[in-house]
């Protein structure tokens, strides 16, 4: 039988606080939010810092760029391999600039490579927690998102080594905070200058463009919608802003790529990664559409996708949370993608949340469209390009779990709460399993705690303050568990060569722990490529191995592995240095890298890093040695005319071995140049 009882107001929960306005550096805050904004960044620094030399040169083909830049300022500004400018890095330079100023100031070492990318990391994630907090007026969002940030596995694998990808992930983040406070409200008493900050944020997307090229401007569409949605101005007004956005982004990305263009080819080095020394090539080829459509010129080839795959894996809507990328980036992406439809609907209305609402369309925009755009490429696609991911999620995650709290006694919060608690930790629970041999007990407890806290968050609303935050807390942990267990090792892991993955190694997809390419998680490294059909090798690629030098991490390196010469072979390499431009040559980047870290002179990077640019051709290779500008060339390349490219590289290596007399030291093959030809030259 139903009764019914009188209803007492006294007894109804407290309904949820309003949203601030506007922030403004006037909000007052809670004294907690200084000493835990410390302590986050604090244990942000120790995890990014902590026993980051064991990495060595990390990435060898950006460790050699970054020393020849601390040498030379024209190897600075164009972003060359060696100092003697015979070719460049296949990326825009921006990202190698910390790292040459910090070597040029404390000289070469493990250590001033790889700090300026840690800090960069800490760096970013003071800019999201800030970027969060300003949004929602709530110190906790703002550490939350930082905090996901920081574990996210992919973030500490890229904030602790050498590729673009830091220094693009903090510029982008930065032009995130811009963005937003172009399209707050302006304190009373004060002027608004919204085409400031706009403007600022595109320079900001422009800079982030000349660290990794086309990808700065996959978060673009994201930052024009926000402030077309809402900003305080008329939409004419709102239309010439972002024109003024855009013209500031074109400039502070094309300032260097004018000057490259107009500067006599002859003069500066040769533009790696292109067929025709053009940096516009590589913007739209190699590096551009060619990543979308897998027409790359050049290109060695990838793994193989199977049925619907790209030469570079499996593409489609799953591909996030595949075995390769999964592990990576996938933890609280379920989470966060909920959230975001959540939290759109629980800051619908009131003025007082507009700021949040822009802030979920920025962040669910820049989430939705980079991570469709890596689904779907069907080029050259490697796991660790989702930390570009990591920021969107993180502000994702704290903006929504704060907008639950808020409407905490609401039964439509509760239960989004549980839903995403329990979406969570199953997810977790997949995403352990597949490292069976790691933590194998992690898995269950993430798995069953999530649950149970799940059911205690979908009755938060009714549980008193303290307690409730205390069901928060834990269902925090229960979804951080996974993958701060992931950050962990992979901070405890040293990570070489070009395809790093983070945390234990799943058995599949390129790259793998501790070693790189070649490592635990199968792929290609060293000096011999798989054949087709192999996990992590080519297809459509090349499958003869390079002839000379040794296979494996060490030796004369690899296509994805540098060379680690021994100081045998360095010290022969030094003799009489200061008489030659190179002190060798090699066939590809990551074979000549090792060698110029170890003997700190230029090493030729014949062929780029694929080995298969025109850089130089045979005719201009024969006319250096002839000029008496290169001593050594060492032996283990021939792998140029990959997918179109040039085979210069080859010809070159066959016109050696043909005219040159092999000398074998500690299993490397090289050949002394420096008596012109030892048979006569070749036709």
């Amino acid at each position: 039988m139903l009764t019914t009882t009188a209803h007492d107001p006294a007894h109804d929960p407290a309904p949820p606080a309003p949203a601030p306005a506007d922030p403004s550096p006037g909000v007052r805050r809670p004294g907690w939010e200084r000493p835990a904004l410390i302590g986050l960044l604090a244990a942000t620094a120790l995890l990014y810092l902590w026993g980051l030399s064991e990495s060595g040169w990390a990435n060898s083909f950006y460790a050699a760029a970054a020393q020849a830049g601390s040498e030379s300022w024209k190897a600075f500004f164009f972003g060359s391999s060696d100092a003697a400018n015979a070719i460049t890095v296949d990326k825009t330079p921006l990202a190698l600039w910390p790292m040459a100023l910090s070597i040029r100031i404390f000289g070469l070492s493990s250590w001033s490579l790889l700090v300026p990318q840690a800090l960069e990391g800490v760096a970013a994630v003071w800019l999201l927690v800030a970027t969060v907090r300003r949004a929602t007026g709530s110190a906790g969002a703002g550490l939350i998102s930082g905090a996901v940030m920081a574990l996210t596995p992919v973030a500490v694998l890229m904030f602790r080594f050498d590729n673009p990808d830091a220094m693009l992930v903090l510029l982008l983040v930065a032009s995130a905070y811009a963005t937003l406070r172009a399209v707050e409200r302006p304190a009373e008493g004060r002027t608004a200058h919204p085409v400031r900050w706009l403007a600022l944020a595109g320079a900001l997307v422009g800079l982030a463009f000349l660290a990794k090229m086309l990808q700065a401007l996959l978060v673009v569409p994201a930052l024009g919608l926000v402030y077309l949605l809402f900003a305080h101005t008329s939409i004419p007004k709102r239309i010439g802003h972002l024109l003024v956005g855009l013209v500031s982004m074109v400039a502070a990305a094309g300032w260097w790529v004018a000057i490259v263009s107009l500067w006599p080819a002859d003069d500066r080095p040769y533009i790696g990664g292109s067929q025709n020394d053009s940096v516009l090539e590589l913007t739209l080829g190699y590096n551009g559409l060619g990543r979308l459509t897998g027409d790359e010129t050049g290109s060695v080839g990838g793994g193989g996708g199977g049925a619907g795959g790209g030469m570079w894996g499996e593409t489609g809507i799953t591909r996030m949370f595949g075995s390769e990328v999964g592990g990576q980036i996938a933890w609280l992406l379920p989470a966060a993608l909920v959230l975001l439809v959540a939290g759109l609907w629980f800051a619908r209305r009131g003025l007082g949340d507009r700021v949040v609402r822009a802030s979920l369309v920025l962040w669910g925009g820049w989430l939705l469209v980079t991570a469709v755009t890596f689904s779907f490429m069907a080029g050259i696609f490697h796991a660790y390009y989702t930390v570009a991911l990591a920021p969107a999620i993180g502000a994702l995650v704290g903006t929504g779990a704060w907008l639950l709290w808020r409407h905490r006694t609401s039964y439509a919060a509760a239960l989004v709460g549980a839903a995403t608690t329990a979406l969570t930790a199953v997810t977790a629970f997949t995403l352990l399993g597949r490292s069976a041999d790691f933590v194998p007990w992690l898995r269950w407890v993430v798995l069953l705690g999530g649950l149970l806290v799940a059911l205690a968050v979908a009755a938060m609303g009714h549980l008193p303050r303290r307690l409730a935050a205390g069901v928060a807390a834990a269902a925090l942990v229960v979804g951080l568990a996974g993958p701060a267990a992931y950050s962990l090792e992979t901070a405890a892991t040293a990570h070489t060569g070009s395809i790093p993955t983070a945390g234990p190694s799943t058995g599949s997809g390129f790259g793998g722990r501790g070693g790189g390419p070649g490592g635990g998680g199968g792929g290609f490294g060293g000096g011999t490529p798989p054949t087709q059909g192999q996990t992590g090798g080519q297809t459509g690629g090349q499958t003869q191995a390079p002839t000379g030098g040794q296979t494996g991490g060490g030796g004369a390196g690899g296509l994805l592995s540098g060379s680690e010469p021994t100081e045998a072979i360095t010290s022969l390499l030094l003799e009489d240095a200061d008489d030659y431009t190179w002190v060798a040559a090699a066939v590809g980047s990551n074979s000549a890298s090792g060698y110029q870290l170890a003997t700190e002179e230029p090493v030729m990077a014949i062929g780029g890093f694929n080995g298969s640019d025109p850089a130089p051709t045979l005719a201009e290779f024969q006319a250096y040695v002839a000029d008496g500008e290169i001593h050594w060339f060492i032996g283990g390349g021939g792998f140029g005319g990959q997918n179109g490219g040039s085979s210069a590289s080859s010809e070159i290596a066959a016109w050696v071995e043909a005219n040159f007399t092999a000398t074998t030291v500690d299993g490397v093959t090289l050949y002394d140049l420096s008596g012109g030809t030892s048979t006569g030259t070749a036709s």
